[in-house]
Protein backbone atom coordinates (compact mmCIF):
# COMPACT_ATOMS: atom_id res chain seq x y z
CA UNK A 1 0.00 0.00 0.00
CA UNK A 2 1.41 3.46 -0.79
CA UNK A 3 1.81 6.57 1.68
CA UNK A 4 -1.07 8.06 -0.23
CA UNK A 5 -3.25 5.49 0.29
CA UNK A 6 -2.35 4.49 3.76
CA UNK A 7 -2.71 8.86 4.85
CA UNK A 8 -6.38 8.60 3.02
CA UNK A 9 -7.47 5.63 5.13
CA UNK A 10 -6.15 6.90 8.35
CA UNK A 11 -7.83 10.30 7.34
CA UNK A 12 -11.33 8.68 6.39
CA UNK A 13 -11.26 6.48 9.77
CA UNK A 14 -10.18 9.51 11.78
CA UNK A 15 -13.33 11.65 10.34
CA UNK A 16 -15.82 8.16 10.72
CA UNK A 17 -15.00 8.26 14.06
CA UNK A 18 -15.50 11.75 14.70
CA UNK A 19 -18.53 11.59 12.92
CA UNK A 20 -19.89 9.00 14.89
CA UNK A 21 -18.96 10.14 18.26
CA UNK A 22 -20.58 13.18 17.20
CA UNK A 23 -24.15 11.18 16.52
CA UNK A 24 -23.69 9.22 19.57
CA UNK A 25 -23.23 12.62 21.27
CA UNK A 26 -25.77 14.11 19.92
CA UNK A 27 -28.56 11.14 20.64
CA UNK A 28 -27.41 11.63 24.40
CA UNK A 29 -28.06 15.00 24.56
CA UNK A 30 -31.39 14.25 22.56
CA UNK A 31 -32.30 11.76 25.12
CA UNK A 32 -32.29 14.04 27.75
CA UNK A 33 -33.64 16.67 26.21
CA UNK A 34 -30.50 19.06 26.65
CA UNK A 35 -29.74 20.84 23.10
CA UNK A 36 -26.11 21.47 21.67
CA UNK A 37 -26.78 24.91 23.41
CA UNK A 38 -27.17 23.47 27.03
CA UNK A 39 -24.42 21.31 26.83
CA UNK A 40 -21.86 24.40 25.78
CA UNK A 41 -23.53 26.85 28.18
CA UNK A 42 -23.16 24.50 31.15
CA UNK A 43 -18.97 23.56 30.41
CA UNK A 44 -18.65 27.21 29.09
CA UNK A 45 -19.23 27.94 32.38
CA UNK A 46 -17.23 25.31 34.17
CA UNK A 47 -14.46 26.08 31.92
CA UNK A 48 -14.36 29.31 32.29
CA UNK A 49 -14.74 29.23 36.28
CA UNK A 50 -11.67 26.86 35.88
CA UNK A 51 -9.69 29.05 34.11
CA UNK A 52 -10.60 32.45 35.79
CA UNK A 53 -11.70 32.39 38.91
CA UNK A 54 -9.38 33.76 41.87
CA UNK A 55 -8.46 30.54 43.42
CA UNK A 56 -8.23 27.54 41.20
CA UNK A 57 -11.34 25.07 42.05
CA UNK A 58 -11.47 21.93 42.55
CA UNK A 59 -13.46 20.24 39.35
CA UNK A 60 -15.03 17.65 41.28
CA UNK A 61 -16.52 20.28 43.73
CA UNK A 62 -17.96 21.94 40.80
CA UNK A 63 -19.34 18.82 39.40
CA UNK A 64 -20.76 17.99 42.39
CA UNK A 65 -22.45 21.19 42.73
CA UNK A 66 -24.03 21.16 39.50
CA UNK A 67 -25.37 18.15 40.39
CA UNK A 68 -26.89 19.28 43.70
CA UNK A 69 -28.23 22.18 41.76
CA UNK A 70 -29.63 20.13 39.26
CA UNK A 71 -31.81 18.12 41.92
CA UNK A 72 -32.49 20.96 44.08
CA UNK A 73 -34.06 22.91 40.67
CA UNK A 74 -37.37 20.04 40.98
CA UNK A 75 -38.04 21.56 44.26
CA UNK A 76 -38.64 18.43 45.58
CA UNK A 77 -38.12 17.88 49.60
CA UNK A 78 -37.82 13.90 49.09
CA UNK A 79 -35.21 13.99 46.09
CA UNK A 80 -31.54 14.59 46.78
CA UNK A 81 -28.09 14.46 45.40
CA UNK A 82 -26.00 12.20 48.52
CA UNK A 83 -22.52 12.74 48.52
CA UNK A 84 -20.23 9.64 49.33
CA UNK A 85 -20.28 9.94 53.08
CA UNK A 86 -24.60 10.52 53.43
CA UNK A 87 -24.71 7.59 50.73
CA UNK A 88 -22.81 5.40 52.93
CA UNK A 89 -25.16 6.39 56.02
CA UNK A 90 -28.50 5.85 54.23
CA UNK A 91 -26.92 2.45 53.24
CA UNK A 92 -26.09 1.55 56.76
CA UNK A 93 -29.28 2.67 58.33
CA UNK A 94 -31.53 0.94 55.68
CA UNK A 95 -29.35 -2.65 56.67
CA UNK A 96 -30.05 -1.61 60.37
CA UNK A 97 -27.17 -0.65 61.75
CA UNK A 98 -25.27 2.94 61.75
CA UNK A 99 -23.38 5.96 63.12
CA UNK A 100 -25.36 7.91 65.34
CA UNK A 101 -26.91 9.67 68.39
CA UNK A 102 -30.22 7.66 68.92
CA UNK A 103 -32.76 10.50 68.30
CA UNK A 104 -36.14 10.10 66.33
CA UNK A 105 -37.10 13.34 64.28
CA UNK A 106 -39.93 14.70 63.48
CA UNK A 107 -39.96 17.02 60.51
CA UNK A 108 -43.10 19.57 59.34
CA UNK A 109 -42.62 22.81 58.26
CA UNK A 110 -39.65 23.16 57.98
CA UNK A 111 -39.02 22.65 61.61
CA UNK A 112 -37.54 19.52 63.00
CA UNK A 113 -38.08 18.24 66.52
CA UNK A 114 -36.70 15.14 68.59
CA UNK A 115 -40.04 12.95 69.14
CA UNK A 116 -38.32 10.11 71.20
CA UNK A 117 -34.54 9.22 72.55
CA UNK A 118 -33.58 5.82 72.82
CA UNK A 119 -32.30 4.95 76.11
CA UNK A 120 -28.54 4.17 76.25
CA UNK A 121 -27.38 6.12 73.50
CA UNK A 122 -25.29 9.16 73.32
CA UNK A 123 -28.11 11.40 72.62
CA UNK A 124 -29.55 10.51 76.21
CA UNK A 125 -25.98 11.07 77.33
CA UNK A 126 -25.73 14.44 76.31
CA UNK A 127 -29.40 15.73 77.74
CA UNK A 128 -31.40 15.50 74.31
CA UNK A 129 -35.31 15.60 75.36
CA UNK A 130 -38.47 14.98 73.80
CA UNK A 131 -39.34 18.56 72.40
CA UNK A 132 -36.36 19.96 71.75
CA UNK A 133 -35.85 21.66 68.36
CA UNK A 134 -32.88 21.51 66.24
CA UNK A 135 -32.00 24.86 64.69
CA UNK A 136 -28.44 23.90 63.28
CA UNK A 137 -26.21 20.61 62.41
CA UNK A 138 -22.35 21.42 62.87
CA UNK A 139 -23.07 25.23 62.34
CA UNK A 140 -25.39 25.04 59.13
CA UNK A 141 -29.05 25.51 59.50
CA UNK A 142 -31.80 22.99 59.36
CA UNK A 143 -33.97 25.36 57.77
CA UNK A 144 -31.70 24.93 54.73
CA UNK A 145 -31.69 21.72 54.78
CA UNK A 146 -34.09 18.92 53.48
CA UNK A 147 -35.22 16.36 55.44
CA UNK A 148 -33.15 13.23 54.44
CA UNK A 149 -29.92 15.64 54.55
CA UNK A 150 -30.80 17.04 58.36
CA UNK A 151 -31.23 13.43 59.49
CA UNK A 152 -27.88 12.04 57.32
CA UNK A 153 -25.90 14.80 58.46
CA UNK A 154 -26.32 13.51 62.06
CA UNK A 155 -25.89 10.09 61.68
CA UNK A 156 -22.15 9.76 60.44
CA UNK A 157 -18.79 6.67 62.10
CA UNK A 158 -18.96 5.89 65.12
CA UNK A 159 -16.24 8.32 67.28
CA UNK A 160 -16.99 11.17 65.50
CA UNK A 161 -18.59 14.35 66.76
CA UNK A 162 -21.52 15.99 65.36
CA UNK A 163 -22.50 19.48 67.12
CA UNK A 164 -25.78 19.98 67.39
CA UNK A 165 -28.17 23.85 68.36
CA UNK A 166 -31.29 23.08 70.38
CA UNK A 167 -33.93 25.49 71.20
CA UNK A 168 -35.50 24.42 74.25
CA UNK A 169 -38.36 26.22 76.23
CA UNK A 170 -37.12 29.43 74.29
CA UNK A 171 -33.46 29.44 74.98
CA UNK A 172 -30.77 28.17 72.70
CA UNK A 173 -27.33 25.92 73.64
CA UNK A 174 -25.26 23.63 71.58
CA UNK A 175 -24.13 20.20 72.50
CA UNK A 176 -21.49 18.46 71.59
CA UNK A 177 -22.16 14.71 70.95
CA UNK A 178 -19.84 12.01 70.10
CA UNK A 179 -21.25 9.32 67.91
CA UNK A 180 -21.67 5.59 68.16
CA UNK A 181 -22.85 2.87 66.93
CA UNK A 182 -26.73 2.36 67.06
CA UNK A 183 -27.92 -0.90 66.79
CA UNK A 184 -31.93 -0.46 65.85
CA UNK A 185 -34.46 -3.69 65.26
CA UNK A 186 -37.29 -2.06 63.45
CA UNK A 187 -39.50 -4.35 64.78
CA UNK A 188 -40.23 -5.15 68.67
CA UNK A 189 -43.23 -6.87 70.34
CA UNK A 190 -44.99 -8.16 73.50
CA UNK A 191 -48.20 -8.57 75.33
CA UNK A 192 -49.94 -6.07 76.81
CA UNK A 193 -50.22 -6.88 80.16
CA UNK A 194 -53.39 -8.67 81.80
CA UNK A 195 -54.73 -8.98 78.54
CA UNK A 196 -54.40 -11.32 75.33
CA UNK A 197 -53.98 -8.54 72.77
CA UNK A 198 -50.41 -8.14 71.11
CA UNK A 199 -48.21 -5.34 70.50
CA UNK A 200 -45.95 -4.64 67.72
CA UNK A 201 -44.48 -1.53 67.16
CA UNK A 202 -41.93 -0.93 63.49
CA UNK A 203 -40.00 1.69 63.62
CA UNK A 204 -38.82 1.78 60.25
CA UNK A 205 -39.04 -0.55 57.43
CA UNK A 206 -35.77 -1.56 56.85
CA UNK A 207 -34.31 -4.45 54.84
CA UNK A 208 -35.08 -7.12 57.52
CA UNK A 209 -38.41 -5.91 58.66
CA UNK A 210 -40.51 -8.32 56.89
CA UNK A 211 -38.71 -11.18 58.52
CA UNK A 212 -38.52 -9.53 61.90
CA UNK A 213 -42.66 -8.92 61.71
CA UNK A 214 -43.01 -13.06 61.06
CA UNK A 215 -40.83 -13.75 64.21
CA UNK A 216 -42.76 -11.28 66.37
CA UNK A 217 -46.28 -12.54 64.87
CA UNK A 218 -45.08 -16.21 65.86
CA UNK A 219 -43.97 -16.00 69.26
CA UNK A 220 -46.87 -13.59 70.23
CA UNK A 221 -49.00 -16.05 68.63
CA UNK A 222 -47.45 -18.65 70.76
CA UNK A 223 -48.21 -16.99 73.64
CA UNK A 224 -51.88 -16.85 73.49
CA UNK A 225 -52.46 -13.41 71.31
CA UNK A 226 -56.23 -13.22 69.93
CA UNK A 227 -55.72 -9.54 68.81
CA UNK A 228 -52.99 -7.28 68.10
CA UNK A 229 -52.01 -3.54 67.91
CA UNK A 230 -49.19 -2.21 65.13
CA UNK A 231 -47.87 1.13 66.45
CA UNK A 232 -46.60 2.83 63.64
CA UNK A 233 -46.10 6.17 64.77
CA UNK A 234 -43.16 7.91 64.52
CA UNK A 235 -42.15 6.02 61.51
CA UNK A 236 -40.94 7.78 58.32
CA UNK A 237 -41.22 4.82 56.21
CA UNK A 238 -38.58 2.85 54.63
CA UNK A 239 -38.09 0.59 52.07
CA UNK A 240 -41.46 -0.27 50.22
CA UNK A 241 -40.42 -4.14 49.35
CA UNK A 242 -40.45 -4.81 52.93
CA UNK A 243 -43.57 -2.68 53.84
CA UNK A 244 -45.21 -5.21 51.03
CA UNK A 245 -43.80 -8.01 53.08
CA UNK A 246 -45.20 -7.10 56.89
CA UNK A 247 -49.13 -6.11 54.57
CA UNK A 248 -49.10 -9.57 53.21
CA UNK A 249 -49.09 -11.11 56.64
CA UNK A 250 -52.11 -9.09 57.64
CA UNK A 251 -53.49 -7.33 54.31
CA UNK A 252 -56.45 -9.54 52.97
CA UNK A 253 -55.96 -11.03 49.14
CA UNK A 254 -56.05 -8.26 46.59
CA UNK A 255 -54.16 -4.85 46.13
CA UNK A 256 -51.54 -3.61 48.82
CA UNK A 257 -50.60 -0.93 46.89
CA UNK A 258 -50.37 0.77 43.32
CA UNK A 259 -47.27 2.06 42.50
CA UNK A 260 -47.48 5.08 39.43
CA UNK A 261 -44.84 6.21 37.34
CA UNK A 262 -44.92 9.40 34.99
CA UNK A 263 -46.31 7.98 31.90
CA UNK A 264 -48.76 6.44 34.10
CA UNK A 265 -47.79 3.06 33.95
CA UNK A 266 -48.87 1.10 36.90
CA UNK A 267 -47.12 -2.00 39.23
CA UNK A 268 -49.60 -3.35 41.36
CA UNK A 269 -48.30 -5.34 45.04
CA UNK A 270 -50.85 -8.27 45.73
CA UNK A 271 -51.04 -9.87 49.22
CA UNK A 272 -52.01 -13.31 48.61
CA UNK A 273 -53.48 -13.97 52.37
CA UNK A 274 -56.29 -16.89 52.84
CA UNK A 275 -57.16 -16.02 55.96
CA UNK A 276 -57.22 -13.25 58.48
CA UNK A 277 -56.47 -14.57 61.75
CA UNK A 278 -56.69 -11.03 64.15
CA UNK A 279 -58.42 -8.29 64.86
CA UNK A 280 -56.13 -5.18 63.93
CA UNK A 281 -55.63 -1.53 65.72
CA UNK A 282 -53.41 0.57 63.84
CA UNK A 283 -51.44 3.28 65.90
CA UNK A 284 -50.27 6.36 63.41
CA UNK A 285 -49.07 10.01 63.89
CA UNK A 286 -48.28 13.15 61.70
CA UNK A 287 -44.83 11.55 61.67
CA UNK A 288 -45.93 8.54 60.29
CA UNK A 289 -45.20 8.76 56.73
CA UNK A 290 -44.23 7.01 53.17
CA UNK A 291 -44.02 3.12 53.64
CA UNK A 292 -46.07 3.43 57.43
CA UNK A 293 -49.19 5.40 55.39
CA UNK A 294 -49.12 2.40 52.59
CA UNK A 295 -49.22 -0.35 55.54
CA UNK A 296 -51.72 2.01 57.07
CA UNK A 297 -53.99 2.91 54.10
CA UNK A 298 -54.42 -0.72 52.90
CA UNK A 299 -55.41 -2.07 56.05
CA UNK A 300 -57.92 1.05 56.61
CA UNK A 301 -59.52 0.57 52.62
CA UNK A 302 -59.58 -3.72 53.08
CA UNK A 303 -61.75 -2.97 56.72
CA UNK A 304 -58.70 -5.45 58.47
CA UNK A 305 -57.89 -2.38 60.27
CA UNK A 306 -59.20 0.13 62.46
CA UNK A 307 -56.74 2.90 62.18
CA UNK A 308 -56.29 5.35 65.48
CA UNK A 309 -53.88 8.14 66.28
CA UNK A 310 -53.91 11.73 64.32
CA UNK A 311 -53.72 12.29 60.32
CA UNK A 312 -50.32 11.02 59.37
CA UNK A 313 -47.84 13.04 57.49
CA UNK A 314 -48.64 12.42 53.72
CA UNK A 315 -46.18 11.29 51.65
CA UNK A 316 -47.42 9.43 48.83
CA UNK A 317 -44.20 9.30 46.06
CA UNK A 318 -42.03 6.91 45.87
CA UNK A 319 -38.41 7.57 45.55
CA UNK A 320 -35.43 4.84 43.72
CA UNK A 321 -31.88 5.04 45.71
CA UNK A 322 -29.47 5.22 42.52
CA UNK A 323 -25.40 4.55 42.99
CA UNK A 324 -23.40 6.80 40.89
CA UNK A 325 -20.01 6.32 39.83
CA UNK A 326 -17.90 7.77 42.62
CA UNK A 327 -19.35 5.74 45.95
CA UNK A 328 -22.25 9.03 45.64
CA UNK A 329 -25.85 8.45 44.82
CA UNK A 330 -29.39 10.10 44.22
CA UNK A 331 -32.54 9.73 45.82
CA UNK A 332 -35.00 10.37 43.06
CA UNK A 333 -38.85 10.69 43.64
CA UNK A 334 -39.69 7.98 40.55
CA UNK A 335 -43.42 7.40 40.86
CA UNK A 336 -46.98 8.50 43.13
CA UNK A 337 -48.57 5.75 44.84
CA UNK A 338 -52.64 4.87 45.65
CA UNK A 339 -54.20 2.68 48.40
CA UNK A 340 -56.13 -0.34 47.20
CA UNK A 341 -59.19 2.00 47.01
CA UNK A 342 -57.07 4.63 44.23
CA UNK A 343 -56.91 7.19 47.02
CA UNK A 344 -53.48 9.62 46.80
CA UNK A 345 -52.65 10.67 50.31
CA UNK A 346 -49.92 12.90 49.29
CA UNK A 347 -49.87 16.34 51.47
CA UNK A 348 -53.34 15.17 52.64
CA UNK A 349 -52.76 11.72 54.74
CA UNK A 350 -54.21 9.20 56.72
CA UNK A 351 -57.29 10.00 58.59
CA UNK A 352 -57.66 7.42 61.55
CA UNK A 353 -60.79 5.56 62.23
CA UNK A 354 -61.06 7.06 65.68
CA UNK A 355 -59.33 10.17 66.11
CA UNK A 356 -57.24 10.68 69.53
CA UNK A 357 -54.70 12.94 70.00
CA UNK A 358 -51.63 13.12 72.12
CA UNK A 359 -50.94 16.44 74.73
CA UNK A 360 -47.78 16.76 76.57
CA UNK A 361 -49.97 16.91 79.27
CA UNK A 362 -51.12 13.49 78.93
CA UNK A 363 -49.89 10.93 82.19
CA UNK A 364 -50.27 7.63 79.95
CA UNK A 365 -50.21 7.07 75.95
CA UNK A 366 -53.62 8.11 75.69
CA UNK A 367 -53.63 6.55 71.45
CA UNK A 368 -52.26 2.84 73.26
CA UNK A 369 -55.08 3.10 75.43
CA UNK A 370 -58.14 3.96 72.45
CA UNK A 371 -56.62 0.92 70.28
CA UNK A 372 -56.37 -1.55 73.91
CA UNK A 373 -59.79 -0.33 74.66
CA UNK A 374 -61.30 -0.84 71.14
CA UNK A 375 -59.58 -4.41 70.36
CA UNK A 376 -61.78 -5.20 73.66
CA UNK A 377 -64.91 -3.99 72.87
CA UNK A 378 -64.50 -5.73 69.37
CA UNK A 379 -62.68 -9.12 70.23
CA UNK A 380 -63.23 -10.43 67.02
CA UNK A 381 -63.11 -10.24 62.92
Amino acid sequence: MNRKKLISIVILSALLGSMLTVFAVGAFLRSTGLYADDALRFFGVMKFIQARYVNAPNTTALIDGAIEGMVASLKDPHSVYMPPSMFKELRQHTEGSFGGIGVTMGFKDNVVKIISVLEGTPGEAAGLRAGDEILAVDGTPTSEMQNEEVALRIRGEAGTQVVLRILRDGAEQEYTITRDVIQVASVRGTMVEGTTIGYIRIGSFAEHTGEEFSREMSRLGGEGMTALIIDLRENPGGLITSCVAVAEQVVPAGRIVSVIDRDGGEEVYRSSLGERKYPLAVLIDENSASASEILAGALQDTGAGTIIGTTSYGKGSVQAVIPLFHEDGLKLTIAKYVTPNGRSIDGTGITPDIVVARSPQDTSDVQFEAAKKYLEEHPSL
